[in-house]
């Protein structure tokens, strides 16, 4: 995604330079990786947490956990920042996102992220959620990769499913009322979890995005650092 090319892209990184020098430093563990934690299902169990999920439109397969870095799985943790519970903040830095709750606790999220040249930052709020969403690819990243012209708008775009790019949820992403086309998605690509390898979306393993969009309501405010 070029944010060079689009509006929306570039009215979301304007003043993104103040946030940026934003700490999380009260986004914390009680312990890292592994120590005195509370995760989200009982004992630890991740081999349950990213198990298949049958109860889908698209029976999701398992996690191979073994391919994802234990500190990206998700749990909960303390927290001690200044932003009020139903807030999603993104910490660029660390591939972490947090759903910030009440009592002074978080749900930490690992992710996947921009590549260089694709990383962005700012506030903005969750205008429209969607469950196995259709994925039309911007004109800006249609003239990078001709190819998926297929896809686009005027295409009919990329129907849901398991391949799809955004996987089995999707949280847009939008300023008042301007899409920043910026998504919070799922992807089938679990070892990407980690890496800068989107054009500028945040990506999530599939069982973890279904995890996050049940908490989330419409209009809960993100803020990427």
């Amino acid at each position: 995604m070029n944010t060079a090319t689009d509006p929306g892209r570039r009215r979301f990184l304007a003043g993104s330079a103040s946030l940026c020098g934003l700490a999380l430093a009260g986004c914390t563990t009680t312990a890292e990786p592994d120590g005195d934690v509370v995760l989200p299902r009982a004992s630890g169990n991740y081999t349950l947490m990213y198990g298949p999920v049958r109860d889908e439109r698209f029976p999701i397969p398992a996690v191979d956990i073994s391919r994802v870095p234990k500190q990206y799985y998700r749990r909960q943790v303390a927290y001690r920042g200044p932003e009020t519970p139903g807030t999603i903040v993104v910490d660029t830095r660390s591939f972490y996102l947090f759903l910030v709750e009440s009592n002074g606790r978080a749900t930490r999220y690992g992710v996947g992220l921009g590549r260089a040249g694709f990383e962005w930052s700012g506030r903005a709020r969750v205008a429209w959620k969607q469950a196995w969403p259709k994925w039309t690819p911007p004109d800006s990243m249609i003239r990078r990769q001709p190819e998926l012209e297929r896809w686009s708008v005027r295409n009919g775009g990329m129907p849901p499913g398991l391949n799809n790019p955004l996987g089995a949820r999707a949280l847009y992403i939008f300023q008042g009322n301007v899409d920043t086309l910026y998504r919070i998605h799922g992807t089938p690509e679990f070892w990407t979890i980690g890496k800068a390898v989107s054009s500028g979306c945040v990506r999530m393993m599939n069982q973890d995005v279904i995890h996050l969009y049940g908490r989330v309501p419409k209009d809960a405010k993100i803020l990427v650092i």
